[in-house]
């Protein structure tokens, strides 16, 4: 892996309840992560806000998938790429941060797009600078084992079924999509975050 990168932009990392912390004194101060500082980002930061402090609430793990997830005894950083006004990810951060909690061989850090560009060049989505972005990092072979996002599986066929029919993304998906979200209860989430630790001791949990 691009050692320099990585190890530059983790030097930035902060944990997650650091993250949260963040963005609630953001709302605070009528403002946002992030280059651009417009009211609609602003108020996106708001809104987040409000729904990552849900899903901490909430979240709930089945047996299943907790057995799993503590089964696997790699230690592993979890790199996050991520702003405060970005919907996908207010949605998938409090799942991660919910599995790397049920697995304290987990250390999840999380960086800001805009001010890790070097980074987010380096791990694009079909050319695009979307996030959130998840790097895994085997800790003792520092190296990248796989990456995860800008959405779950599941939202990523949504998304590309959409676009293929439709060409972009309408006012009117985005929130037919966030009311997924919600029905769906972050479970698809859990299910790939699960498969993505799987693979590092696949004998593990099965």
């Amino acid at each position: 892996m691009n050692n320099q990168v990585i190890e530059e932009s983790l030097k930035k990392g902060i944990s997650y309840p650091e993250y949260k912390s963040l963005v609630n004194k953001l709302v605070e101060e009528k403002s946002t992560t992030g280059s651009s500082k417009t009211e609609a980002l602003i108020e996106y930061t708001k809104l987040n806000d409000r729904r990552m402090k849900r899903w901490d609430k909430t979240l709930r793990i089945s047996a299943n998938l907790e057995e799993k997830i503590t089964s696997v005894d790699s230690k592993v950083t979890w790199l996050v790429i991520t702003e405060s006004w970005c919907g996908d990810a207010a949605h998938l951060m409090p799942v991660m941060n919910k599995v790397a909690e049920t697995n304290k061989n987990i250390n999840f850090q999380v960086v800001l797009r805009d001010e890790n560009e070097a980074l987010m060049n380096k791990f694009l989505t079909n050319g695009s600078k979307s996030i959130p972005k998840l790097i895994m990092i085997d800790d003792a072979a520092n190296e990248i084992v796989s990456t995860y996002g800008p959405r779950s599986n599941t939202a990523t066929q949504m998304v590309n079924d959409f676009k293929k029919k439709h060409g972009v993304l309408t006012v009117d998906f985005k929130q037919d999509l966030q009311v997924w979200y919600n029905k769906d209860k972050g479970q698809s989430t859990l299910e790939d975050l699960t498969e993505l630790l799987c693979e590092l001791q696949p004998s593990s949990c099965l």
